[in-house]
């Protein structure tokens, strides 16, 4: 990983040595460190969440799949709002602000928070900021990035942002381990690293102005550009493959109910999948940008409906868990950045946030729908039924998906 101190896309290409040495912007490094110490923060409280919910507040797998739903989907409320208010002003950084400080405060809100309401009310306020912040943050990254380093920039970030999210159960493990039952105690330090992030941003993150602020686009232009043409068939392959996106947590619990080793080190799962993302985040990235990022979207789908199967068998072990957490980090190594990637080059620059958060939106309504959906199915016939009935329905998706997304890397907008 190379980090270029200049922020212009064009300045990432040295003459001469630049066709074999490119760098990506200090930018994406530093709004990676700013999402490496919010993720410790929030899979810190992440990582412990569905085990107490389920076995020490006594959740059913049905009020569990609202709550994880709702982790998974409350955040779509504002993401279009916070993609255009990047837009019109042209600076999401202050926006970014916002949705990160948002986020922060609510580690402390947990603290006083006891029972379904209470929780769900604090789980509902981190995912707003979430969904304030991303895209602003992802229009960010594609301003200060080559068109043609798209995917490896957001690996990079997506590498450092995970590389957060697998030191952040490590130190809620830590912190239990040595006070057994301290959830108080995961909520402080979470906030402790929630405002470290903020500071590094509000601090150190250049105010880089996109394209779009000279233009001061308008809400009807921007909604007209997020339901075009060209991006009618990703949102719609999106939300197709969303729909069938059973969450972690359920995953996990479902091995949890099998496997000795699982239920034993159950935050530290997470940390299986984490590992296994950061060690490819970067180089998927890469790969999405040589051979079209539609084509890598596909086929991380692929990877998570070998993740189901496994997850599904009725006897476990560590070889098996191992595999379920290596299938499911090459399915985000796959998705998470190389989305928005693929999206914010088929919209205008000066709308490009609004873009991005579109497709973010009908992820988190997707995936809303599919935790409710599961927890359903989990009271009704059990983990392993259910997770073979979404491998199935994923099985006739892929194809759907990979005919939606046929040739949409040659289909970019003008910058």
């Amino acid at each position: 990983m190379y980090v270029s101190l200049r922020d212009q896309p064009g300045a990432d290409a040295a003459p001469g040595a630049g066709s074999t040495v490119r760098r990506v912007s200090s930018t994406v490094f530093l709004l990676g460190v700013v999402s490496l110490l919010t993720d410790v923060s929030s899979e810190m409280v992440a990582s412990v969440l569905p085990l107490y919910l389920t076995a020490a507040v006594g959740l059913s797998p049905v009020a569990y799949g609202f709550l994880d739903g709702t982790y998974q989907g409350v955040s779509a409320f504002v993401r279009i709002a916070g993609g255009y208010a990047g837009d019109r002003g042209g600076q999401p950084k202050w926006v970014a602000v916002l949705g990160y400080g948002a986020s922060a405060l609510s580690r402390l809100a947990m603290l006083p928070a006891a029972g379904f309401a209470a929780i769900t009310a604090v789980v509902t306020a981190d995912r707003l900021g979430k969904g304030l912040r991303t895209a602003p943050r992802d229009a960010l990254i594609a301003e200060a990035s080559e068109p043609s380093m798209l995917g490896r920039s957001f690996g990079v970030h997506r590498a450092l942002d995970t590389f957060g999210a697998a030191l952040g159960p490590l130190v809620a493990f830590a912190l239990l381990a040595t006070v057994p039952g301290s959830y108080d105690s995961i909520f402080v330090v979470s906030f402790g690293f929630a405002l470290v992030g903020l500071a590094v941003l509000v601090l150190f993150v250049p105010n880089l102005r996109t394209t779009a602020g000279a233009a001061r686009i308008g809400l009807r232009r921007a909604l007209r550009e997020v339901g075009g043409r060209k991006l009618r068939r990703p949102l719609l392959a999106a939300g197709v493959l969303g729909v069938l996106t059973v969450g972690d947590g359920f995953l996990y619990l479902s091995l949890q109910e099998r496997d000795n080793f699982a239920a034993g080190y159950f935050p530290l799962l997470y940390v299986g999948t984490n590992v296994a993302y950061l060690a490819l985040a970067v180089p998927l990235g890469r790969l999405a940008d040589r051979v079209g990022r539609g084509r890598v979207l596909v086929a991380g789908h692929g990877a998570l409906l070998a993740c189901y199967l496994l997850a599904a068998l009725p006897a476990g072990g560590v070889g098996l868990t191992l595999g379920v957490l290596l299938l499911l980090g090459v399915f985000y190594a796959a998705t998470d950045g190389v989305l928005p990637a693929l999206v914010s080059r088929l919209v205008p620059a000066e709308t490009r946030g609004s873009g991005i958060a579109a497709a973010q939106t009908v992820v988190a309504l997707a995936r809303f729908a599919s935790s409710v959906m599961f927890g359903l199915l989990w009271s009704l016939q059990g983990p392993s039924r259910s997770l073979l009935l979404f491998a199935g329905l994923l099985f006739a998706a892929v194809p759907v998906a990979a005919w939606l997304l046929r040739g949409v890397d040659r289909t970019e907008a003008p910058a």
